[in-house]
């Protein structure tokens, strides 16, 4: 039987900041964030949408008739959580509409929170054929105004059902993983901020892709050269880059130049929408589908995820009939071409209106927000979600 993932959506809120915008106003030249980075627009996260509401506006994308009422596991991969006990896989349950009878839960390792979630609901789904699960990775990626971090944020939710025949990919049944207790990228419980040792984390992200890559082709009987692409954890689009760089010297002149086509056409969205932690991977994947010219029914993908701290796993999926859809790239260039370009002045405020993890009982306000779900606020110490249909 076939497992995998078998429709895929993205939200991401409606503001950005321009890259060479922000490189002028910190005196830097742009192409150190255009090239250097690989980026050339970033998202900026409203305080009315939190991982919850993002992850909501974008698992509505694909829930209708057919799977809404075999969802039975919920699963929200995120390193921006809303409360240290209450899992946002209930909020999220609720919002959604879900069936009360569906096991709903968060999963948490840095970048690598929906990668475990996705190899937890092929198991459920191989177990219980007529049956699906929603995996969704969301965070806001956030380091400050003016820190060696700024051109790294972003964020926003990519929501995935995992199903028997899948429509668009169906999962390789082995994984490689390597994981090690390294501090390269953390966030304290105190701060809505992330610290990271950059160059260091650069380091061990390449490290473990190259262990796991090796790890998976030599168990499996494969060569790289079976695979037709490869996508990344992008928290910054060039990272990706140079974890492939590692690996190019291994194949000939052609199969370079098609892998380095393959990435690119992985990275056009995370140019645009920047660093959403556990969610990046799977936007790179998104993007591979709906920009490559060159893919087919049957390709195999090879698929790096990376959480910092550190976890890495290695696997492959193969194309499925359905994987090229029209109608969900063209509503994905509608949302990114319909956002509103901020000033760096309106990034900043916007930035520094993002609540503070002691700010109390407060109410937001929601009429400028055009998304389906949206983050109200906190009363009694509880936090309010509303929807607008």
């Amino acid at each position: 039987m076939n497992v995998g993932i078998d429709k895929i959506g993205f939200f991401t809120p409606n503001y950005y900041v321009d890259m060479v915008d922000l490189a002028h106003a910190r005196n830097d030249d742009p192409n150190k964030y255009l090239i250097g980075i690989g980026q050339t627009e970033q998202a900026v996260i409203p305080n009315t949408q939190d991982t919850v509401a993002m992850a909501a506006n974008a698992a509505v994308q694909i829930l209708d008739d057919d799977n809404r009422d075999k969802i039975s596991l919920i699963i929200l991969g995120t390193e921006t959580g809303i409360d240290n006990s209450k899992s946002g896989a209930i909020y999220l349950q609720n919002l959604l509409g879900l069936s009360r009878h569906a096991r709903a839960f968060e999963i948490k390792q840095a970048c690598y929170g929906a990668t475990a979630g996705i190899q937890m609901a092929k198991d459920f789904v191989n177990l219980h054929p007529d049956q699906q699960a929603l995996v969704v990775g969301a965070d806001v990626a956030r380091y400050g105004v003016e820190t060696p971090g700024e051109v790294t944020q972003g964020g926003g939710a990519v929501a995935m059902t995992i199903a028997a025949n899948p429509e668009i990919m169906k999962l390789s049944k082995n994984s490689s993983v390597y994981s090690d207790d390294i501090m390269d990228f953390w966030r304290p419980m105190d701060r809505t901020e992330a610290l990271v040792d950059g160059h260091y984390s650069n380091d061990i992200y390449q490290q473990f892709f190259v262990k796991t890559i090796h790890d998976y082709l030599e168990t499996n009987d494969m060569q790289l050269t079976d695979l037709q692409a490869l996508v990344f954890h992008l928290p910054y689009t060039k990272m990706g880059l140079k974890g492939l760089r590692e690996i190019l010297p291994e194949v000939d002149e052609a199969k370079q130049k098609s892998l380095l086509n393959e990435f690119e056409a992985s990275r056009v969205y995370s140019k645009r929408v920047g660093n959403l932690y556990t969610g990046s991977l799977y936007l790179s994947l998104l993007s591979l589908l709906d920009n490559s010219t060159d893919l087919k029914v049957g390709d195999q993908i090879g698929i790096f995820s990376y959480g910092s701290g550190a976890q890495g796993e290695f696997y492959t999926g193969e194309l499925q009939a359905g994987f090229k859809n029209p109608i969900r790239k063209a509503n994905m260039e509608k949302m990114l071409d319909s956002r509103t370009r901020l000033s760096v002045s309106e990034y900043e405020t916007m930035l520094n209106q993002w609540p503070k993890l002691d700010a109390g009982d407060y109410t937001l306000d929601v009429k400028n927000d055009k998304a389906e779900f949206t983050f109200n606020g906190v009363s009694e110490s509880k936090r309010q979600y509303q929807s607008k249909n």
